[in-house]
């Protein structure tokens, strides 16, 4: 019995005595782009426990926890697309929902994701983080920095499904058709609008691109220099934070922005010149926002907006007016799907064991 356990020993895939972290994620994608959830961090949820609003866990973790982000976002473990979502339960960052939840990028944190709440939504019904799901659909309640969003998740009674939705926080145009110098390409004008976070649009025209048929190097070159210079050339201003006050990326759009049965496509370039392979969740509710405040879409037309790099599908409607702003409620809807499991581990004597990022 003892040599037959030895030979099961032998045969149990390495590493035998992990020396440091080790992180469990569950694997997922929306339209393409990754999402690599971390259902337990419980440096997290300590700091949780003592009554930090997300906003303010946020900032803890970037400054107390950020080699776990940089050890699951960046390579060996990650790539330059690689996106993430730490699951915190409890305390007061979770107050009144069924999960609060941080969002992880190549280069920080950020305060909305779209694509990661539609995952998040099948992840807290199959983990059970909903008490008692109900058929044919339940509600999730999400904390997320930006604020709390609802999930609509299809569940037969044994297993999420899809397509998924959800509604968004209130979303709302901040500047329209403003002139901005990009230096390179010359004088532009951008839209910015807010979906839980701020994304400048533009046509890819306007660069001497095509949203469709143009290199994806060339798209991400241009849009990441109308984010510099929007950066530069506008400030922006949040009514409830200061610190969802910053420009996340820029979207570039084939110009079709009037209300239209057809899609519309666009690609965006956030963070450090990250490219989303999905039609980007929260983008479409700032576009979704600003269309309707141009009078180019109603109350409850669905558009449907589809990725340049994948040709993955989302679509958008602004459900409900909130407040002020001209702000909407936006309902955008896609289909997420589970790819794997993983246990990381990160061993203290290796010298890349947090990393490296490749420009």
């Amino acid at each position: 019995a003892a040599a037959g356990g030895e030979r099961r020993e032998g045969r149990r895939l390495p590493p035998h005595s992990p020396s440091g972290l080790v992180l469990q994620t569950v694997e997922m994608h929306t339209g393409g782009e990754p999402l690599r959830v971390v259902p337990r961090l419980e440096a997290a949820e300590a700091a949780a426990a003592e009554g930090l609003s997300l906003l303010s866990l946020r900032r803890e973790v970037a400054a107390a926890q950020d080699h776990v982000r940089r050890a699951l976002m960046h390579e060996p473990r990650g790539h330059a697309g690689m996106y993430g979502a730490v699951v915190v339960r409890g305390g007061a960052a979770a107050a009144g929902a069924h999960l609060a939840t941080l969002f992880l990028h190549g280069a920080g944190y950020s305060t909305m994701c779209g694509h990661a709440v539609l995952a998040l939504g099948r992840f807290a019904l199959d983990y059970g983080l909903v008490p008692a799901p109900s058929c044919p659909e339940t509600a999730v309640r999400l904390q997320c920095p930006c604020g709390p969003v609802t999930a609509f998740v299809p569940w037969d009674g044994h297993r999420s499904g899809n397509p998924v939705r959800f509604h968004s926080v209130p979303a709302f145009a901040a500047a329209t058709d403003l002139a901005i110098d990009v230096p390179g390409y010359g004088k532009v004008t951008v839209d910015i609008g807010y979906g839980g976070t701020f994304y400048a649009f533009l046509s890819a025209e306007q660069l001497g691109l095509d949203v469709c048929s143009s290199k994806t190097r060339d798209l991400v070159s241009a849009a990441s220099a109308v984010t510099e210079a929007v950066k530069k050339q506008f400030k922006l201003h949040h009514p409830e934070s200061e610190d969802l006050a910053f420009l996340y990326g820029t979207i570039l759009t084939d110009g079709k922005d009037a209300f239209s049965e057809e899609p519309t496509t666009n690609i965006c370039v956030f963070a450090d010149e990250q490219v989303d392979r999905s039609p980007t969740g929260s983008g479409v509710t700032a576009r979704i926002a600003l269309q309707y405040h141009k009078g180019l879409i109603q109350l409850n037309q669905t558009r449907k907006f589809r990725s340049s790099t994948t040709g993955s599908f989302f679509t958008g409607k602004a459900e409900a007016k909130f407040g002020d702003y001209n702000a909407v409620i936006v309902e955008v809807s896609g289909e997420a799907f589970y790819t794997g499991t993983a246990t990381f581990t990160v061993e203290e004597e290796d010298p890349l064991k947090y990393g490296f990022f490749l420009k």
